[in-house]
């Protein structure tokens, strides 16, 4: 079992929470996470360093907690009646975080995780496993009105769906867009939907993604 966070107490403060997440992720987007330090978090948040000892055991949580409060405000898990749609419009949204100032900083997270193998278990725990099972509930409710096959391990459909997006991220062989979205959706329900599932027809690529899509191809040349 891996260990939580220290307890929350009653009395913590709103406003110095705020801060000091606010603190963490303005200190993140100029400097690698192993650079930051507790003490400029506390200064910067206007807050003591036993402050946000008496919180979070350490840096690492505290900008883990910073990143997940800004991907939970920013991406929903959507209940549209269809699973394909949900898992397209999810995956757009999931798209446009790990493209945005904050999203970007999951590579720092993976950066950290390589040479401190507690944190990385922790940003499993706390990060993607929360994020699976939120996703997971779009996947079930898919079956449940007999859109999807249940023979299919929800666990592989996960890692289809945003294992493309992670591997562009990381490897930046591929434009990341909404249209590459819509791409893998299709690409992928098209071999778990129940026969007679209505499909969902994808939007026509806006210019600009066909435009990324055409330098991406000429660029795979050299």
């Amino acid at each position: 079992m891996l260990p939580e966070p220290k307890a929350r107490g009653r009395h913590r403060s709103v406003q110095a929470e705020a801060a000091i997440l606010k603190a963490t992720l303005h200190l993140l987007g100029r400097m690698p996470l192993r650079r930051i330090t507790t003490d400029a978090i506390a200064e910067r948040a206007g807050v003591s360093k036993a402050t946000i000892y008496k919180w979070w055991p350490n840096k690492s949580m505290v900008a883990l907690d910073a990143y997940l409060a800004g991907m939970t405000e920013q991406v929903a898990t959507p209940d549209t009646g269809s699973a394909e749609l949900d898992f397209t419009q999810q995956l757009k949204s999931v798209t446009a975080f790990y493209t945005s100032p904050l999203g970007r900083l999951f590579g720092q997270f993976l950066a950290e995780g390589q040479s401190d193998p507690e944190f990385l278990a922790l940003f499993r725990e706390r990060f993607l496993y929360a994020r699976r099972d939120a996703a997971r509930i779009m996947w079930q409710r898919g079956v449940e009105r007999g859109e999807l096959r249940e023979d299919i391990d929800s666990d592989t459909v996960l890692d289809l769906v945003y294992g493309p997006l992670v591997f562009r991220l990381l490897a930046g062989h591929g434009p990341v867009n909404e249209h590459e979205a819509e791409n893998v959706i299709s690409a992928i329900f098209g071999g778990i939907r129940l026969s007679g599932a209505p499909a969902r027809k994808p939007a026509p690529p806006s210019r600009a993604s066909v435009s990324e899509s055409s330098q991406a191809r000429r660029a795979s040349k050299y």
